[in-house]
């Protein structure tokens, strides 16, 4: 099996964790790291040296126009993800790009019509779909047990969690909790649901609390990019998706709200079946006349052991033909339309139809 070169740009702390599924597939022999890009030279000296990849560059377009590369992953800030993707692409690579695929559906797309155009793979981070508890509940859904999923409820809240530096900065970032929680949940639910096409959105976003609020943390948010980065997003969003299906989606998502603690949930509801994700799957059914809760047996819950690795060996393997991309382009510009109809309905009062 001849090795796949791969280069990574942008070395922040989503970057590691690409980087380890592409080690652990070079020391099967199956991939060669020959290059790490970063804007910041001391950061990307540092980091080719941990990871043992020979040459690193700080632009993109130089490291695509002197190594030749089949696979790139794209984990810069989410405003340079069009600029960083389509160079990879136009430079013969195939790309994984992470979430959220663009600031908007408008570069979303861009990104795609390059892929088609240079007949290159280009696959959107998300991870999720890539969960042992996304694997279980898909289960249940093709196997009808579910019935047709009409409502679904996503969640994504923190008391306060703002990841701090450019994700609060919406000219690097292109919003708040949205974008950046919400993109997973969203995506997770038109996943498991079939992916349905979103047709209608009405969202509310707030800037009620701002960054993070208790014990020091203001000080602690800004020490992540100082004055080079300013809060101007969001800190908590909420939204009903209604699909092509027949399927209304609830979105919460926050960087801070008053809450008693941290929720991350899913729950889908089928003229058959209830299913929650979260902490173990349950399905809520009725059989023999009674109402029934059932637990798989073993542990459903959502491991993050491997989670990574996961996407990035699917990733490797759909770009030799083994098998489909599992998130591929078209998905992310679909989610990133929702987040576009989302944001215009929060600033013009009304819900917001999707093309």
């Amino acid at each position: 099996m001849e090795k796949l070169r791969v280069g990574i740009i942008g070395t922040g702390g989503i970057s590691g964790c690409h980087i380890d599924g592409y080690k652990i597939l070079r020391d099967r022999g199956e991939v060669e790291i020959v290059a790490g890009c970063d804007i910041d030279e001391e950061k990307v000296k540092k980091y080719v040296e941990r990871h043992n990849i020979p040459r690193y560059y700080t632009d993109c377009h130089e490291m695509m126009a002197k190594e030749k590369l089949d696979i790139v992953s794209v984990c810069t800030w989410n405003a340079a993800h069009k600029e960083c993707t389509i160079a990879a692409l136009r430079g013969g690579a195939n790309v994984i790009c992470e979430k959220p695929m663009a600031m908007n559906a408008a570069e979303a797309e861009e990104m795609m019509r390059v892929a088609k155009e240079e007949g290159k793979l280009l696959q959107v981070g998300f991870v999720r779909r890539f969960g042992n508890d996304a694997d279980i509940v898909k289960k249940f859904r093709d196997s009808g047990n579910l019935g047709d999923i009409y409502y679904a409820k996503a969640t994504y809240l923190r008391r306060d969690g703002c990841p701090g530096g450019w994700f609060g900065d919406k000219a690097y970032s292109g919003g708040g909790p949205l974008i950046d929680l919400g993109v997973h949940v969203i995506d997770l639910v038109r996943y498991l649901a079939g992916n349905p096409l979103p047709v209608e959105a009405f969202g509310v976003t707030y800037d009620n609390l701002g960054s993070n609020r208790a014990a020091g943390l203001e000080d602690a948010w800004f020490a992540h990019g100082g004055d080079q980065f300013k809060f101007t997003v969001e800190d908590f969003a909420a939204a009903m998706v209604r699909f092509d299906s027949g399927l209304t989606l609830s979105v919460e998502a926050s960087f801070n709200l008053n809450i008693k603690h941290d929720v991350g949930n899913i729950e889908l509801f089928g003229t058959k079946a209830g299913i929650n994700l979260s902490p173990d799957i349950e399905v809520y059914t009725d059989m023999a006349g009674q109402y029934v809760n059932v637990k798989p047996a073993g542990d459903t819950a959502l491991s993050f052991s491997g989670l990574f690795e996961r996407e990035i060996f699917g990733f490797v393997n759909a770009v030799r033909g083994i098998e489909p991309c599992r998130a591929p382009a078209e998905d992310g510009v679909v989610l990133m339309k929702i987040l576009d109809a989302i944001y215009e309905s929060a600033r013009v009062g009304h819900s917001v139809k999707i093309n």
